[in-house]
């Protein structure tokens, strides 16, 4: 069952990467873009969270989510205390609430414990 969220979830990523305009090295001061990065475990499996190749997939997508929730909503979020899949959620449930909500009242629900 974890095999197939990991599949599921690499599969959004890089449905999520291919519709986005590419993001810019030069706006995040790396040589290499981190959606191209992300691109890069398009298609992977591994046996679990603690998989080196998962970690570091991970630590990728919490950089890139972080970046991208911070550019689009204005909030900065520590990517160590929130999961990849946690920032999905957490732009998910920023992108449809209301204006009048405070974005607080989400990340209460995060990070969960696991």
């Amino acid at each position: 069952m974890a095999s197939k969220r990991v599949i599921f979830v690499l599969a959004a990523v890089a449905a999520l990467a291919f519709s986005i305009p590419g993001i810019s090295p030069c706006a995040y001061g790396q040589g290499k873009s981190l959606q191209s990065q992300l691109l890069s475990y398009a298609g992977k499996e591994y046996a679990g969270p603690q998989d080196p190749g998962y970690v570091s997939y991970d630590h990728t997508l919490r950089e890139y989510m972080v970046a991208k929730i911070n550019k689009e909503f204005g909030l900065n979020l520590n990517p160590q205390k929130y999961t990849g899949t946690d920032l999905l959620e957490i732009e998910s449930l920023l992108k449809f609430k209301k204006a009048a909500e405070p974005a607080d009242l989400f990340l209460q629900e995060f990070p969960r414990n696991r």
